[in-house]
């Protein structure tokens, strides 16, 4: 991010209280109420060119037609109907799982539809000598367009022109307005938001269609959701798992013959489906939907699901100092007077040379001399021959020329420079002084003035980063979570050593460049890790599209928003930290889910195996543990079991495994531990209960 402070509005871009429109997609946890609003989707997704994508439930689904048709030709067999309703609501619940998951993407989607209108741009002429009104449709890449208070901003751009207050909360849910002006990281604008006061000019940078809105109402819809890599290598083993389990169900009708017993085709389907895992394999893409759709209730597009994948395995996080780790205004801390001069004499330079610097910077300068050394507060309109000297890039100072004195405020080496051409003199102290505020983590100023006496030092402002509460903490549970955090800034060293030792980094950039941000991200992925970081300016792009997880901010430009892999809606850099801790809840869930599933067959093996085989191998009655009715009963039983326990899971697929900050072996012990023995234990406990109510049932039992 730039190091550079905009000027802000009342407004920040960065809600501390985030307050969601009304119109907003809550957040909460499983509704009931959306299975029925889903289950229309559920039975359309019963298309075999849909089930395919799955190759477990596309086997479960095939499964239920065989079943169906033997079911036809003995309409009599009240057995072959049950497995094949089950097996039925078994496909039914997997659909239903992510019906549900999309529907919510589906609703934010809804939402995102009304910020879309049909406005008039004012395009402004070639020439720029007029403006002309047409369809918002009809704007091309590079055109001009105005927009004043009250206009809808017709398409997506950044502005050249002006500073305006912007309304929102259609794509962020946030009432509180932002600021968008020219010239800095907070120029981008979005097609469909309301300009609130002043006037801008917008250059066009998309197509129409092909708007902000237009990519983000595609992708919580989940139509450019593509399969991530653990995702399809999760569906290779699931699919190996089922072949291999289709070829020993396929081996058993000969053995049967031989024991002097028969299988019909209704039970080996039913065997099948019991012992293939088709517990994940249902819930697999709603994890991977939901894990999407966490982001974007936290204001968060993820461009693609890699993106929420790889933030789970990130290893290091580049974070900027400016606005994530610090507040982002430097506030004036005290005066400092070299040798021969009064801090109050420091304080009245420092005040008028202040009274024109509009930044936070300058009106701290002026309060703190107000309230520390009781200078009255002065306005530029009191001293009317005064000429006020404004801050640039080239000379690093601001100042002031009035009453036969110059004053200027700025960079030590600037100031330095100034006093020394006029043949001043620079006191010894003024370097001590210096070198201890940047040692201290703060960013000095000099102070001078030339006068009758000559030009000289007069003292130093210090001015103080403040680092955000709770910060330290923060960055000790990511390093509990096996992740080093590099803090990113402009700064000179001694200050960025001070900050990033008061705040708790694990390690600092001093005096970053754009080429400095990719020669480190590049050195990080090197090493085999993956490497996150936060951006908003046009100088963030290459090292923004070089990061695994690229995260940009809504506020800053079209360039660093086209570079990320993510797009912050909030422009909160610090939610870096959540979107990593969503990652690593998407994994785990998808590996506690997995555990369970493999767990839960395991124990399907000692219902049905012994069931159908006790009566002609008396032997095998030991592995009867639970002690079920009858063969038909054990097989009938697993199957129930095996559908519902698919819709019983949908709320924690939804929701994820709740995450903490362990190390690895820790987190798989408690995987083992509870989804694993949990898997292992609930089959026993389910199935025999769903035997027994079975068992009540006259002609069944």
């Amino acid at each position: 991010m730039s190091t550079a402070t905009p000027t802000r509005a009342p407004h920040s871009d960065v809600p501390t209280g985030h307050k969601p429109a009304e119109n907003r997609v809550g957040a909460g946890l499983f509704d009931p109420k959306q299975l029925v609003k889903s289950l229309p989707d559920a039975l359309r997704k019963l298309d075999p060119r849909v089930m395919v994508k799955s190759p477990v439930m596309f086997v479960v689904w095939i499964g239920s037609v065989l079943t169906t048709v033997f079911s036809f030709k003995d309409p009599g067999d009240w057995f072959g109907w049950a497995i094949s309703a089950w097996l039925w609501l078994t496909v039914v619940f997997a659909n239903l799982a992510e019906a549900v998951a999309e529907g919510r993407g589906k609703a934010q989607a809804d939402t995102l539809r009304k910020a879309k209108t049909d406005t008039v741009a004012r395009r402004l002429s070639a020439e720029g000598t007029g403006e002309e009104r047409i369809p918002g449709t009809d704007l091309r890449i590079g055109d001009l367009v105005v927009c004043e208070a009250g206009d809808i901003i017709p398409g997506d751009g950044d502005v050249v022109e002006g500073v305006a207050s912007v309304d929102e909360s259609a794509i962020t849910g946030e009432s509180a307005p932002v600021i968008r002006e020219s010239g800095g990281d907070r120029s981008a604008v979005t097609g469909g938001t309301k300009v609130l006061s002043d006037r801008v000019v917008i250059k066009i940078t998309t197509k129409p269609g092909e708007t902000f809105i237009d990519r983000m109402i595609s992708l919580v819809e989940g139509a450019a959701r593509q399969k991530t890599p653990n995702e399809i290598a999760l569906n290779i083993l699931l699919a190996s798992l089922t072949i291999v389990f289709l070829l020993a169900c396929a081996t058993l009708p000969p053995f049967a013959d031989y024991a002097g017993t028969h299988l019909t085709m209704v039970v080996l389907v039913a065997l099948l489906v019991c012992l293939i895992p088709t517990t994940i394999g249902a819930l697999l893409s709603a994890i991977g939907i939901a894990g999407m759709d966490r982001l974007v209730q936290r204001n968060v597009l993820a461009m693609s699901g890699r993106a929420v994948e790889a933030a789970g395995d990130v290893s290091t996080l580049l974070l900027d100092k400016t606005g994530t780790i610090t507040l982002g205004n430097r506030q004036a801390a005290e005066f400092l007077p070299v040798r021969g001069t009064t801090d109050a004499e420091v304080a009245d330079a420092a005040q008028l040379s202040s009274l024109a610097d509009e930044t936070p910077e300058g009106r701290s300068i002026v309060v703190l001399a107000k309230e520390a050394y009781g200078l009255r507060e002065r306005h530029q309109g009191e001293l009317a021959h005064a000429q006020w000297i404004a801050f640039t890039a080239q000379t690093r100072m601001s100042g002031v020329d009035v009453d036969g004195r110059k004053i200027r405020k700025g960079a030590a080496g600037s100031v330095i420079a100034w006093v020394r051409e006029r043949g001043g003199t620079v006191a010894e102290d003024a370097g001590a002084l210096t070198d201890r505020i940047s040692e201290a983590g703060g960013t000095p100023l000099l102070v001078a003035v030339e006068d009758t006496d000559g030009a000289r030092v007069l003292g130093v402002i210090h001015l103080k980063d403040v680092v955000k509460d709770g910060m330290r903490e923060r960055f000790e549970e990511l390093r509990r979570m096996g992740i080093r955090t590099v803090m990113i800034t402009g700064d000179n060293p001694l200050t960025a050593k001070a900050i990033a030792e008061e705040a708790g980094v694990d390690d600092f950039l001093a005096e970053a460049t754009p080429e400095d941000k990719m020669a480190l991200i590049k050195r990080e992925q090197a090493g085999g890790k993956l490497v996150a970081m936060t951006g908003d300016g046009t100088n963030d792009a290459p090292a923004l599209a070089q990061a695994d997880v690229g995260v940009a901010m809504n506020t800053g430009t079209s360039a660093a928003k086209e570079a990320g892999n993510m797009v912050d809606l909030d422009s909160n850099p610090t939610k870096l930290i959540e979107i990593v801790e969503i990652g690593k809840q998407l994994l785990i869930t998808r590996g506690a889910l997995t555990t369970f599933s493999i767990a839960n067959d395991v124990a399907k093996y000692f219902a049905i195996i012994p069931a159908l085989f006790a009566a002609v191998y008396p032997g095998l009655d030991k592995l009867n543990i639970m002690h079920l009715s009858s063969p038909h009963s054990a097989i009938l039983s697993a199957v129930i079991f095996n559908a519902l326990v698919i819709i019983a899971l949908v709320p924690l697929s939804l929701r994820g495994v709740q995450y903490r900050p362990v190390s690895a072996d820790k987190l798989l012990r408690r995987n083992l531990t509870i989804y694993g023995v949990g898997g292992l234990i609930a089959p026993f406990v389910g199935i025999k209960i769903i035997d027994l109510l079975i068992s009540l049932i006259p002609g069944i039992g």
